[in-house]
C-alpha cells in the first residue's frame, strides 16, 4: 500500500501533463491509408473516419462483393468525393504473398504509403476441451501473422521515408486472458507484444506503432464469430456482451477514439472504462484475476460437450477462415 499512493499519484500527474501538452496533427488529408478487414464493422468504421479527415483509403478483405459495398457506402455518405480515391483488394491475408501484393497495390496507385491498420481478424469461441487445434493455428494466422506479413511489405516504405504510422487493432483479449476464447486470446497476446515491442524499436525511426486495445464493441462482430461446444448457450453470452449498449462501445465512438489516438501519435489506447479497469486490475492483481475468471468459467459460462477425436495439425496447410471478421473485441 505505501507504493501504491505514490504510483497513482505519479500516474495522474503524467496524464494530467500529457494532456495539456500541445498536440500536433500527424493525420493530413492526402495521406493513403490502407486498412485490412476494411469492409464491415470497426474496420469499415475506420474507413468512414480517415476518409473524413480527407485520406485515401486502400480496403482489403477477402469478399469482393462486401468491399463494393462498402465504397458505395462510403461514396454516398460523401466522406469520399472522388471514386478513384478509394483502391479495393481482395485478398487472402494469411498469405504473405497476397500481402505483399496489397502494399505493392497501395503504392503503385497513389504513388506513397502513409498509414497501415491491421484490422483483420476472427472470433474462435468455446472451451478448451472442444477447441481444435486447426482453430488456433487458422486464428493465429489471421489475426497475428496477417498484420505480421502486412507490416513487413511496408516497413521498407516505411523506413525509407522516416515516417508513416502502423496502428494494431488488438484487444482487451490481448490483456487478459478470457476463458472460452483461447484461440482468439493467444493471436491477440501476440500481436499486443508484438505491437509494443515494435513501437519501442520504430518510433526513433520516424514511424509511429499505436496499439488500440478495444473491450467489447457493438459492431455486428457475433454475427460472424465461429462457436463450438453447447453452440447456442455460448452464442447467447456472447451475443449478450456484444449487444449490451452499457457493456460494449458504439463503433463509431471507437473509430473516432482510434482516429485521435494516432493523430496524437499516441502510443497505446484502450477502449471501454470497463477494459482499462480490467486490464489494470489484471496487472496489479493476476492471482485474484485469474480466480475470478476461473469462478466465472466455473459458473458461468457453459460446460464443454463430450470430447472428439483431437484433430492433426495443418499448420503450413494456409486454408482460408471460414469467415473474416474485422476485429470485434469481445473481450
Amino acid at each position: 500500500m505505501r507504493l501504491t499512493t505514490p504510483l497513482l499519484a505519479a500516474s495522474a500527474t503524467a496524464a494530467l501533463a500529457y494532456a495539456l501538452l500541445p498536440t500536433q496533427k500527424r493525420i493530413q488529408p492526402g495521406q493513403v491509408a490502407v486498412i485490412t478487414g476494411g469492409s464491415r464493422g470497426l474496420g469499415l468504421a475506420l474507413a468512414h473516419r480517415f476518409a473524413r479527415a480527407g485520406c485515401k483509403l486502400v480496403l482489403a478483405s477477402r469478399n469482393a462483393d462486401e468491399l463494393e459495398l462498402a465504397r458505395d457506402g462510403i461514396l454516398r455518405a460523401r466522406h469520399i468525393q472522388n471514386e478513384d480515391d478509394i483502391l479495393l483488394v481482395a485478398a487472402d491475408l494469411t498469405d504473405p504473398a497476397q500481402c505483399a501484393g496489397l502494399i505493392e497495390n497501395a503504392i503503385r496507385t497513389f504513388g506513397r504509403l502513409d498509414i497501415l491498420i491491421n484490422n483483420a481478424g476472427i472470433i474462435e469461441v468455446g472451451p478448451v476441451e472442444n477447441q481444435a487445434l486447426t482453430t488456433y493455428e487458422r486464428t493465429m494466422q489471421t489475426n497475428f501473422f496477417a498484420a505480421l506479413y502486412c507490416i513487413q511489405a511496408a516497413m521498407p516504405t516505411l523506413l525509407a521515408q522516416r515516417s508513416g504510422a502502423i496502428i494494431n487493432i488488438c484487444s482487451i483479449g490481448g490483456k487478459i486472458p478470457v476463458p472460452h476464447m483461447l484461440p482468439y486470446v493467444a493471436a491477440k497476446f501476440a500481436l499486443t507484444g508484438f505491437s509494443e515491442g515494435l513501437h519501442a524499436e520504430l518510433k526513433y525511426k520516424g514511424i509511429r506503432v499505436t496499439t488500440v486495445c478495444p473491450g467489447l464493441l457493438r459492431s455486428g462482430g457475433e454475427n460472424h464469430a465461429q462457436f463450438v461446444g453447447n453452440v447456442e448457450a455460448e452464442k447467447k453470452w456472447f451475443d449478450l456482451g456484444a449487444k449490451t449498449p452499457f457493456l460494449a462501445a458504439d463503433v463509431h465512438h471507437a473509430a473516432n477514439r482510434i482516429f485521435n489516438a494516432a493523430n496524437r501519435g499516441q502510443a497505446e489506447i484502450t477502449i471501454t472504462p470497463q477494459a482499462w479497469l480490467g486490464a489494470r486490475a489484471f496487472g496489479l492483481a493476476p492471482n485474484l484475476s485469474q480466480y475470478a475468471a476461473a469462478f466465472v468459467n466455473q459458473h458461468i459460462l457453459p460446460a464443454p460437450t463430450p470430447k472428439t477425436p483431437p484433430e492433426p495439425s495443418h499448420f503450413h496447410d494456409h486454408t482460408p477462415a471460414p469467415n473474416e471478421a474485422e476485429d470485434r473485441s469481445p473481450s
